[in-house]
Formats: C-alpha cells, structure tokens, sequence
C-alpha cells in the first residue's frame, strides 16, 4: 500500500492516545496518531517521523502520522495499514491456491473477523494482528493487554472446530527481524490462548514488511515461537 504527500518531522510528545505535536521544518504541528497503542518505545522525543497530509481543509489536524524511525529501522505504525496490506497480499502473491472470494469484516459467532476466503477446496477465516514492538530483532504482540485479541483467536478455535481452515495472521510493520513471539508480558492470556489455538489446528502466519516512508508491503514470512 502506498501514502500520498508524506512529511518528515520530529516526534515532540502525545498528549493523548489520538494526538501528538510533531516539528515539521521548524513548525509545531498538531497531528493526528494512526495507532491507538502505547507505542511508547517508538515515540520517543525527536524521533524522526513521518506524516501523510491530509488533502481535505475542514480537517482539525492536517497530517497523519504513519510511520517512525526507530534507530536505522522504519517501522509502519498505521494500524489501519495491517489488514490492507493483507488483503494486497492475498490477491497478489499466490499463497492461496485457487482464490474465489476473499470479504472483509464478517461476522462469525460472536465476532466480527478480519477476513472470510474461499477457494476451490477451503473456507478460511483469518484474523490480522499488526506488530510495532520490536527488541533485539525479536517482535511482539500485543503490546498491551487485549481482550479483544483473545476473543479473536478464541472464535478461530470454534472455527476449526466447524470444518473451517483459520489462521492467525501477524503483520509485522518492519522489516529484518529474526522471529516473532507472544508477548507473556503484556498479556498472559493472549499467549495462552494463541498456544491452544495452535494445538487446535489454527494456522499462525507471521509476514514481515518492507516499509518506506511512502509505502509498506509484504517482503517474506517468519518463523515463530510461543
């Protein structure tokens, strides 16, 4: 996927989940934050960023702030971004065999799941999880507590359960990195409830990105470990 008219900027500091105050040639900008998560190992005081401007005028905050540098790494911290690059992914590079639909956002069970593919032969859900916490190489999910994500993952049971081929889908919104991994420490339960996913026959699919600051899309697969 790719962004129109970016901006390079100085993260200053977010008052709020939705809003932080960027630098952009000398200029304190209000800015709105494409990710509702903490964030906080990215958004440190003048790291760089990187801004999409918003085309329409009766906005209240004129740029977006989508991606942020991280050392020598870009990271996508659009959290709208995972599901769409996704979705890009599916329809270009093959994975699935003979693809017949692909549809966002069905309900199943109590949920509202990401993806609903079809082809020749499977019936597939698929949920997107998008990651920003990197150490050392190694990424995370979730970076905070998600009942959300539980909840998720706990349907893809019940669909496997039911003749359904689910898989967890983990788009990594950076690039060369060594393995992904639950992260016990945010949310004990979320990594409980992806291992018995696994036992059950869900599907764990970790892709990581190749991110510019005007565009982001699938570069390979992973391995992970839980």
């Amino acid at each position: 996927m790719e962004y129109k008219n970016i901006v390079e900027g100085k993260f200053i500091n977010r008052p709020n989940r939705f809003v932080a105050y960027v630098s952009i040639d000398d200029v304190i900008n209000k800015c709105h934050v494409k990710n509702t998560g903490r964030c906080k190992e990215l958004l440190t005081p003048n790291a760089t960023v990187y801004l999409e401007k918003s085309s329409s005028p009766n906005r209240k905050t004129l740029y977006d702030l989508v991606t942020v540098k991280k050392g020598e790494r870009l990271i996508n911290m659009d959290s709208q971004a995972p599901n769409k690059i996704f979705r890009e992914w599916v329809e270009n590079s093959g994975y699935f065999n003979n693809l017949t639909s692909i549809k966002s956002e069905v309900y199943y069970g109590r949920s509202r799941l990401d993806f609903y593919l079809e082809t020749k032969n499977e019936k597939i859900f698929a949920e997107v999880k998008g990651v920003t916490l990197e150490e050392c190489g190694v990424v995370k999910f979730p970076d905070a507590p998600t009942e959300r994500g539980v909840k998720h993952i706990n349907e893809l049971i019940t669909a496997t359960d039911h003749g359904y081929r689910a898989i967890a889908v983990f788009i990594v919104q950076m690039d060369n990195v060594e393995y992904f991994t639950p992260n016990n420490a945010a949310h004990p339960q979320f990594v409980t409830a992806l291992k018995k996913a696994e036992e059950y026959g869900v599907e764990i699919l970790v892709l990581t990105c190749s991110v510019t600051p005007s565009a982001v899309s699938v570069s390979g697969i992973i391995p992970y470990k839980l």
